[in-house]
């Protein structure tokens, strides 16, 4: 028996649908990331992009357990002295719903090219719409 070996022209890829309304953070990001990086799929080859794209919506109405909401913090650094920056989780849901679970699944994802061309494949709106309907994403259970 041979060993069969995945090649790019053989990836098919998949565009899922995920409502985030309710979901926890970390469990979410998780099953996103497993998706994206295409480890649901029989012919998965760590060394290729094998991935499905996701589109997220209603990011603004995340769960997140204990006292994340107001201890959790996202940094940000202008590359200035004294430009370190701070924002707590619960301003950033308010401001940016998209950025929090980004940087989840990223924080997921290899860091570097392949984790770069993986995440791309994300899609992340704060609303309940999104301009991806032409490709007629799957409802996706995480």
């Amino acid at each position: 028996m041979k060993t069969f070996n995945t090649k790019p022209a053989d990836i098919k890829r998949e565009w899922y649908l995920v409502d985030a309304d309710g979901k926890t953070l970390g469990r979410l990001a998780a099953g996103i990331a497993r998706v994206i990086k295409g480890k649901h799929k029989t012919y998965y080859t760590p060394h290729l992009d094998c991935g499905d794209f996701v589109v997220v919506v209603n990011a603004g109405k995340l769960r997140v357990t204990g006292k994340k909401l107001d201890e959790k913090f996202y940094y940000h650094h202008s590359g200035y002295p004294g430009g370190m920056r701070k924002t707590v989780l619960r301003d950033q849901l308010e401001k940016h719903p998209d950025r929090v679970l980004k940087a989840a699944v990223w924080g997921m994802l290899p860091h570097g090219r392949l984790g770069r061309a993986m995440f791309k494949k994300l899609k992340v709106y704060g609303r309940p719409d999104h301009p991806h309907a032409a490709h007629k994403p799957k409802k996706l259970e995480v």
